[in-house]
């Protein structure tokens, strides 16, 4: 057993096999729907959140883990001796990071380091296998957080959005913008840029535009991607990912595709069919 102990938040949709193969804890974000609270992942999936979301006619509110949850959660493994390494949604877009760092300083001897992945969904999980892959190496919890916060910048995350409809619900797009860009077919690709979201591109048409996007932004980039772990986040999209897939392995050296199902908080965002591309450029 390693010394040092792995913790995700519910936000990096890593695949339950590889949570248990690398030994990683996740503490889960909250979805609120009017006055019922469920943990992201534990006390609701991404089928029962578009089965409430249809219910309700309106999107939940999700929040992050309260500096409670971390110290809880963080406590039993601090007791055993071990020292803790956590990486968690982008903190310009989540308190998550921010209370996990609270928690941190309410323990006077532990050695408990915080990484922001200035990412989101897969960045995490990205992240955390590199930072398995140094603890074999028998790199220190400093070595290792300092070599996370290098290549985190070098994360490339680029999502599809199928329809409007979860963007309108959220407020994050007007009822004109909704109006004319489902007559119009707009899918919206969004990026994270310096622990930002923004709008990158809006593809008109089929979603199969939006998908020869992405594989196009992918192929101009193939001679910088690492394809040792290529996420493809996805909420109920498998086709689509595999329409991606098919193109993408004719192309790149080797690539190792891991397929992961979004929870709560990122589906709210992307909707039904939405799905998402992360990889590490060298």
């Amino acid at each position: 057993m390693s010394k040092i102990k792995l913790f995700a938040d519910s936000t990096c949709d890593m695949p339950v096999e590889l949570l248990e193969k690398y030994d990683i804890s996740v503490v889960p974000l909250y979805v609120h729907f009017n006055d019922d609270s469920f943990k992201d992942k534990i006390e609701i999936n991404t089928q029962g959140l578009y089965q409430k979301v249809t219910e309700y006619n309106t999107l939940p509110a999700t929040a992050a883990p309260s500096p409670g949850d971390f110290y809880s959660a963080f406590k039993p493994f601090v007791e055993e001796g071990r020292e803790i390494l956590y990486v968690g949604i982008s903190s310009l877009i989540s308190s998550t990071v921010q209370n996990a760092t609270i928690a941190k300083n309410d323990f006077e001897d532990a050695k408990i380091e915080i990484v922001d992945s200035y990412n989101l969904s897969n960045g995490s999980a990205l992240l955390l296998m590199k930072a398995a892959d140094y603890i074999e190496e028998g790199l220190s919890l400093e070595e290792i957080a300092d070599k996370l916060r290098g290549i985190a910048p070098k994360l490339r995350t680029i999502f599809a959005v199928d329809t409007m409809d979860y963007l309108y619900k959220g407020g994050r797009c007007s009822s004109m913008q909704y109006f004319f860009g489902s007559l119009l077919k707009i899918h919206p690709i969004i990026q994270m840029v310096d622990g930002k979201m923004i709008v990158a591109e809006k593809v008109r048409g089929k979603m199969e535009k939006a998908l020869d996007y992405m594989i196009e932004d992918a192929l101009e980039r193939k001679d910088r991607i690492d394809s040792n772990r290529i996420f493809f986040p996805n909420s109920m999209a498998e086709d689509s990912v595999n329409y991606i897939i098919a193109a993408l392995e004719k192309e790149l050296d080797n690539p190792q595709f891991i397929i992961a199902e979004t929870g709560c908080v990122v589906s709210s965002h992307c909707g039904p069919g939405g799905l998402g591309i992360i990889y590490l450029e060298k």
